[in-house]
């Protein structure tokens, strides 16, 4: 799982909200043109981010060791925080969309509480909950290819490296880790992803300090995208900056930049919120059940013991990973490593969220991984999470079409909310022209109505002007 130290610095450490700033509070950009990096920002908004990842998976693994008493580890959880700094990030500040994380943790924690979590589990229909896997895992691609400057702005659309090639050194690190972290995969080697990224970085260090390659600006097509690989100096290991825990706002983002409030805006947030808790929800359904399943802990109706506990960590786990600036926490599907080496308890978890501790002083070693080190895994995450794909009965039209719109709008309009909704209103809107609205929850129905004005919310606005 150590893996995440450093791509969710990657994610949530380099993007930037509506104002330009990154998760810091530092513009991420010198000039106006967007051409010149702000390099300081971003080395210690990376830096904080890492330690902060650290912090809460050590201590929600370690919860969910004590309380949960069940192998299974959390950490922030990849594909929630793509959709947290790309889609909701841009709309707002950060700490504006760390308060959705927290309000979308309390949804959750409040569904455990009631029993509603069953509820909507039924609601959602396998084929999407497959779909909005699948999607995601194509999001998560794109962006992995483009940090690894390997898909990059062309004509008309995209392209492939440079002008169609694949040229220059931090390119060939990139296709180096993918193909190391295939090897690796297909020959079952343990902590595959870690390796793929260790090893790349090595070979960036000693390219970087070959052949000076330099950053990609300017002229410099060729150079690296965020980070220009360095060994960390001994005065970079200091005290662990965790500036970032607490730094939420759980009101603004639901008002409109200027603190007013939007009829339209506030039901567009709301549609974020639920986006969240959507990818969240079925995410853990999936990851407890097979962690229990690969232990052999399940019981007869297929739930693992201490269930309602394990769903309450996991819920509390959302909302502190909001209120850490780190993106919501999740179960992890990695914990099945563990399983394999003979866990069946808590005392595993108890130990991997000690590691996590451990590893809060490590954050400089961050810096030290350039994108197209840790790039590709997030290609390999995306074909991981494409085999879900199978779970679509593609020979039924009512059920193949909603689950295309929600796999191909994810990536095509670099929206995974536009995804989900695109996906339930057609899911919806088919079954009731072939007359089986009956089939259609009617919780899935006010989910319609919620996204359709999601969708027309800039038509409104200008109607209601």
């Amino acid at each position: 799982m150590a893996y995440i130290l450093a791509l969710n610095p990657l994610i949530i450490g380099t993007a930037a909200d509506r104002n330009g700033n990154l998760i810091n509070g530092a513009p991420k950009f010198l000039d106006a043109a967007k051409s010149q990096l702000n390099d300081a920002a971003l080395t210690e908004s990376k830096l904080m981010v890492a330690a902060a990842t650290a912090l809460i998976a050590g201590l929600l693994t370690i919860l969910m060791g004590v309380w949960g008493r069940f192998p299974l580890a959390l950490a922030t959880g990849l594909g929630l925080n793509a959709l947290l700094a790309y889609s909701i990030a841009p709309q707002m500040t950060w700490p504006q969309a760390m308060g959705l994380v927290v309000w979308e943790g309390t949804l959750i924690t409040l569904l455990v509480l009631t029993g509603i979590r069953k509820a909507i589990f039924t609601a959602v229909p396998p084929s999407l909950r497959a779909a909005i896997s699948v999607g995601i895992g194509l999001f998560i691609t794109l962006v992995g290819l483009a940090d690894s400057g390997l898909v990059r702005p062309g004509n008309p659309l995209v392209q492939l490296g440079v002008n169609g090639t694949l040229q220059g050194w931090p390119i060939a690190v990139a296709v180096f880790a993918f193909l190391l972290l295939v090897l690796l995969h297909v020959r079952k080697v343990k902590g595959a992803m870690l390796i793929a990224i260790a090893a790349a970085s090595v070979v960036a260090l000693v390219l970087e300090a070959a052949f000076k390659v330099g950053p990609r600006i300017g002229e410099n097509v060729t150079g690296w995208s965020l980070n220009v690989p360095k060994l960390p100096s001994g005065s970079d290991f200091v005290s662990p900056n965790l500036g970032l825990i607490g730094r939420v706002d759980l009101l603004g983002g639901f008002l409109k930049a200027d603190g007013s409030f939007s009829i339209g805006v506030f039901l567009g947030v709301l549609l974020l919120v639920f986006s969240l808790l959507l990818a969240d929800f079925f995410d853990t359904v999936g990851t407890v059940v097979a962690v229990g399943s690969e232990a052999g802990l399940l019981a007869k109706d297929g739930n693992p013991p201490h269930l309602q506990e394990i769903l309450m960590v996991d819920s509390i786990a959302a909302m502190a990973g909001g209120l850490g600036s780190v993106s919501s926490n999740t179960s992890y599907i990695e914990s099945t490593a563990g399983v394999g080496e003979g866990a069946r308890t808590g005392l595993a978890s108890v130990v991997t969220g000690l590691a996590f501790l451990v590893a809060i002083f490590l954050a400089p070693i961050v810096n030290m991984i350039p994108s197209e080190a840790a790039g590709p895994v997030l290609v390999f995450v995306g074909f991981l999470m494409i085999g879900q794909v199978l779970q679509v009965k593609w020979d039924e039209a009512e059920e193949g079409i909603p689950a295309f719109l929600t796999i191909v709008l994810m990536p095509f309009t670099y929206s995974i909310t536009a995804g989900i909704g695109a996906g339930v209103i057609f899911w919806a809107a088919i079954k009731a022209i072939k007359g089986k609205a009956k089939l259609v929850h009617p919780l899935l129905w006010a989910v319609v109505v919620l996204f359709v004005i999601y969708f027309a919310q800039g038509l409104l606005s200008s109607l209601l002007s």
